[in-house]
């Protein structure tokens, strides 16, 4: 395992690659919490730095909750790093505020930091982007326990037309095992977004799609994901053929990458530009507690044996 913590769970995470040095974001609770499903409540946000996407020096927490009332008021969850043109890095992360105690009801929110040097962020309080009632579900819709508007993956559009957002969302009319889509939002400069309808229909076999991330190996353009599938239980990343920006995204047909307990999975270019996949070890409702994070795995081989390119 590349990176664990001896007091922390790390769980999801994020890497952004200044050129000479990898630095790898990651959520984190304390173990003495006891419970590992208490670490949702307690998560903050960590920085280590690699050369080499095996070899981590932990940096310690750089992003925690905000005040009372703000919109990531009890957590700080997965988000990811992007630089503008302007040479300004910006994280965007989920907020969340968990409304009762003993209970998962919470309400999810993305927010935004940002740094000149991927080590001190600052928030930008002013933004919070929240899910638009006329394309996704709010809390209260359905019997979902969470308003979900999550784990923001923010690239480039490949025709120049500004950025995309991918978001953890459930469409309108879900149950409590369908209803998953690519929430999307669009920016022509990263600093102001707009929410656009979900880039997919609402997946028959998935009740949410978490942790997206869009990359292209050899060519083809795959689309990430992690979730249990509830048709059969199975569960870990999931990978899909898609087109550069995932409109029509057929998330249902998508391959198993890496079973549980795999999860969240991310693929990064190393130092040679061969593309490799980072996982957190220890996947919610498999009974593992979450350790840490995965030695790079051969992202080419992984998704030539699910058959996605």
């Amino acid at each position: 395992m590349a990176f664990a913590l001896d007091t922390h769970w790390v769980w999801d995470f994020w890497v952004a690659d200044d050129g000479e040095i990898f630095h790898l974001y990651y959520l984190r609770a304390p173990t003495s919490l006891g419970d590992p499903e208490l670490r949702h409540r307690h998560a903050r946000i960590g920085h280590a730095t690699s050369t080499d996407l095996t070899d981590w020096t932990d940096h310690g927490e750089v992003l925690g909750p905000g005040a009372p009332g703000a919109f990531d008021a009890t957590a700080t969850w997965t988000g990811c790093v992007v630089q503008g043109d302007d040479g300004l890095w910006r994280m965007f992360y989920t907020g969340s505020v968990f409304l009762e105690e003993g209970s998962t009801r919470n309400i999810e929110s993305i927010g935004m930091a940002t740094s000149t040097d991927l080590h001190r962020w600052d928030k930008r309080e002013a933004f919070v982007l929240r899910a638009a009632g006329e394309y996704y579900e709010k809390l209260g819709d359905t019997a979902w326990p969470e308003e979900a508007w999550r784990d923001p993956w923010v690239f480039r559009d490949p025709a120049g037309d500004g950025w995309h957002m991918l978001i953890t969302a459930r469409g309108a009319g879900g149950t409590t095992s369908t209803g998953g889509v690519v929430g999307h939002a669009w920016s022509p400069d990263l600093d102001t977004w707009t929410v656009q309808p979900p880039l997919s229909g609402p997946a028959q076999t998935f009740a949410h799609l978490e942790v997206f991330q869009v990359t292209e190996v050899d060519g083809t353009p795959v689309l990430l994901f992690c979730a249990p599938r509830t048709t059969d239980g199975a569960e870990g990343v999931w990978a899909v053929r898609t087109d550069a920006v995932p409109r029509g995204a057929p998330v249902d047909e998508a391959s198993l990458l890496l079973a549980a307990p795999h999860y969240a999975g991310r693929v990064v270019r190393d130092r040679a530009g061969e593309p490799v996949v980072l996982a957190f070890l220890g996947s919610p409702g498999t009974g593992a507690e979450p350790m840490g994070i995965t030695d790079p795995l051969p992202a080419r081989a992984l998704l030539e044996a699910a058959a996605v390119i």
